[in-house]
């Protein structure tokens, strides 16, 4: 039967050291090899928190799959800030490009509870008004205001 570790590792510096390291140590498998490949295949997270799967079946043979990191963390990157605001309604952490919005719909859109794009971009604005990050320079809520309107129909495609 197959042995799986799921753990949220930083973006292409993955260690043998905690979480990954205790974890797999006991499955008597190379530790180091596992380690090389989730950092291949997350490099360009970088900098993000990524969920990864290592499944070891019974002949020691591993399989990584790297997720998509939370949709905070993409906005954080995409925005070019380190963390939200404090007081998301009082003070704005930054600002996000509606096209970046879509984007990070795209990615994101398989774990979602949305069936369509514009749902996961709605989802991905409403993260915003919790980080108190705004969209194209405008409160985040007026954006989903907008959206709900029709008004970027043609971006979200």
């Amino acid at each position: 039967m197959a042995e799986v570790v799921e753990v949220l590792v930083p973006g292409g510096k993955a260690t043998a050291g905690p979480p990954l390291g205790p974890a797999l140590g006991p499955l008597g498998i190379n530790v180091k090899a596992v380690i090389d490949e989730i950092n291949k295949k997350t490099g360009t997270f970088n900098g993000m928190q990524v969920p990864v799967k290592v499944e070891v079946d019974d002949k020691k043979q591993f399989t990584v799959t790297v997720g998509v990191p939370p949709t905070s963390a993409l906005i954080k990157k995409e925005a070019g800030i380190e963390k939200g605001s404090k007081e998301p309604n009082a003070i704005v952490a930054g600002n996000l490009p509606f096209e970046a919005a879509v984007r990070i719909a795209k990615m994101k859109i398989e774990g979602m509870l949305s069936y369509e794009l514009k749902t996961a971009v709605r989802e991905v604005v409403g993260t915003c008004v919790s980080m108190g990050v705004n969209v194209d320079g405008k409160k985040p809520k007026d954006i989903l205001k907008e959206i709900a309107e029709g008004k970027y129909d043609s971006a979200i495609k």
